[in-house]
């Protein structure tokens, strides 16, 4: 698209969207893909020019039941022409969140063992805004000052946020951060022995996301669970990105026979719209009203029209079936992407990383696909594996589809 403006009587300038894009938008890097999407449905994102392009990645593992499902469309139309902004976060008994919390409870019974429920949801904008509620969360309720994350581990940009990321790289042109954060290696048992009477919480992912899909094993998570008891430690699960059925169950966690004190969610939660939130206990999060009152707020958070949006992307996953066929369709990937160039493949469920030698190798295949219509990815810390997490409404026919492009872009760059 072409806008014209006019200087003087007879100068005619013609600006692109692209222009604009470029000079009035923030670029976070000097290569943009720059696609210019004018619609998005189900699997697929639509330019400018009506070519299609099947989302590999769901927006980086947002649209977990698709761009647009109609159920999630109707409830945020339905929600707008009843109410949108109310008032700040807390105030007001609002359906939307009501029926949400509700259902979100719902998805967290039973616990393991005697452990208290995850009974009551703090809704914010992001994933990022809810780790950041729950670091001030378990300092207040354990009276602590250390919080403990993983290397390569990624749980926001904020200040806080960006003080628990695990790579070096993201924040030394940023420091100085928060003090009493520390790294520990994912998986390694021997590195448990620095969560201390000290630390109020550990950070840390079911699946390390941006370290390129890495998952520790049972023992691993049941051992942390019992070393974080042993120290009055709260242990905190970032399912921000492996939430809402991206593995093949409703929260990863459910996989690993391990429960934690506080979970935080984002991403896939809204079908689309901006939503997170942090949850806990009751018991946890009722430090929040005194000591200062007013412990932690919100003018966004649980937004009503993000709400009911979450609420029915909630219901589609469960009505739908959509964690019944994660596994099979995950194996079906694995199954079709056989290649010399691919070193390995990494996965839970849906959300998963197809290695290769290096990122000169992968950022060429990456760019053939989309110029034949699949977008991926890469991650942040492991920038020689390709990120494919689809919506998890994919078919059979599309991921076969989507893997021979993937197997010709690769074979177009050994022909070169």
């Amino acid at each position: 698209m072409r806008l014209c403006i006019f200087v003087g009587k007879t100068t005619k300038i013609l600006i692109t969207q692209r222009d604009l894009f470029l000079k009035n938008v923030a670029q976070t890097s000097d290569f943009p893909l720059a696609l210019a999407i004018e619609k998005a449905e189900g699997m697929y994102m639509y330019d400018t020019e009506g070519k299609a392009y099947m989302d590999l990645i769901a927006g980086i593992g947002v649209s977990n039941v698709g761009h647009r499902h109609p159920k999630v469309v109707e409830a945020v139309k339905t929600q707008v022409d009843k109410y949108m902004h109310l008032m700040v976060y807390g105030e007001y008994i609002q359906t939307p969140q009501v029926a949400l919390a509700t259902a979100l409870v719902e998805t967290f019974l039973p616990s393991a063992g005697n452990r208290p429920v995850l009974d009551n949801v703090y809704f914010t904008n992001s994933g990022t805004e809810a780790i950041e509620g729950a670091m001030k969360l378990a300092k207040r309720y354990t009276g602590k000052t250390e919080i403990i994350s993983c290397f390569n581990a990624y749980h926001g940009a904020t200040q806080g946020a960006l003080s628990l990321s695990g790579s070096e790289n993201f924040k030394r042109n940023f420091r100085p951060l928060l003090p009493m954060t520390r790294q520990i290696r994912h998986g390694n048992f021997d590195d448990l022995q620095h969560i201390s009477t000290q630390t109020a919480a550990v950070v840390i992912e079911l699946v390390g996301g941006e370290a390129g899909v890495r998952v520790a094993s049972q023992a691993y998570f049941q051992a942390l669970r019992q070393r974080c008891d042993d120290m009055g430690t709260l242990l905190i699960f970032d399912e921000i990105q492996s939430g809402f059925g991206r593995t093949g169950t409703f929260w990863a966690f459910e996989q690993f026979g391990v429960y934690p004190d506080i979970l935080t969610t984002a991403k896939g939660m809204g079908g689309g719209m901006p939503i997170g939130a942090f949850v806990a206990n009751q018991a946890v999060m009722s430090v929040f009203k005194n000591n200062p009152i007013l412990g932690h707020i919100t003018t966004f958070g649980g937004h009503p029209v993000s709400a009911a949006a979450s609420l029915a992307t909630l219901q589609v996953i469960q009505a739908e079936g959509l964690l019944a066929e994660v596994q099979a369709k995950s194996a079906l990937f694995r199954r079709l992407l056989v290649h010399p160039s691919i070193k390995e493949i990494r996965n839970l469920g849906l959300m998963m990383a197809v290695e290769f030698e290096d990122f000169a190798t992968l950022k060429p295949i990456i760019d053939r696909a989309i110029e034949k219509g699949v977008i991926t990815d890469w991650f942040l810390f492991c920038d020689n594996s390709m990120r494919i997490a689809p919506p998890l409404i994919i078919t059979e026919t599309q991921i076969r589809e989507a893997c021979a492009i993937i197997l010709e872009s690769i074979d177009a760059g050994s022909s070169c």
